[in-house]
């Protein structure tokens, strides 16, 4: 009976995941901005899906994305899995270059050293170059692999989407 219920126990927590909250979305975006403006919404193209296609090498279903922007300046919020859960990214664009890159929900069970300012700071001042990679290199971390990865297309779409919008804006 014991050896059952341990048993029955022990699938569950192979799947259990940490919501690790460490800043609101609100606050982020007041920290950057230094102050909280009224959400834009930037709709995307067929030809924008693509690209964050390209970007993410899966699929991507959404048609409008939510930003709060400044002058010369951008905050976009994204979501992309690292392994098995999305892990929330708060990306400050500034003059088409990354300002901030902060984790802001890391909902994986390993791999959250991504979070740290060690890690983040490599995407300071990082551009998209013509091929929509980041223009300098980012070292990763032993055994966050795919926690790397996925805030590193988060970096490039953030900055693919900050171009696009200041094009859109232009009249």
């Amino acid at each position: 009976m014991l050896l059952v219920g341990l048993l029955g126990f022990y699938p569950t927590s192979l799947f259990a995941y940490v919501d690790q909250p460490f800043q609101s979305q609100q606050d982020y975006i007041q920290e950057m901005l230094g102050e909280l403006p009224k959400s834009d919404v930037f709709w995307l193209t067929d030809a924008d899906k693509q690209v964050i296609e390209q970007i993410l090498s899966h699929s991507f279903s959404k048609i409008r994305l939510r930003y709060w922007s400044g002058e010369n300046q951008s905050v976009w919020v994204l979501d992309e899995i690292g392994k098995e859960m999305p892990i929330t990214v708060g990306i400050h664009v500034k003059q088409q270059q990354i300002a901030n890159l902060r984790v802001l929900v890391y909902r994986e069970s390993r791999g959250d050293e991504v979070r740290h300012g060690f890690f983040t700071d490599q995407f300071k001042q990082a551009k998209l170059n013509q091929e929509l990679q980041l223009d300098q290199h980012i070292d990763g971390i032993t055994g966050a692999t795919l926690s790397v990865r996925a805030l590193s297309k988060l970096a490039r779409i953030a900055l693919y989407l900050d171009k696009q919008q200041s094009i859109q804006a232009q009249p």
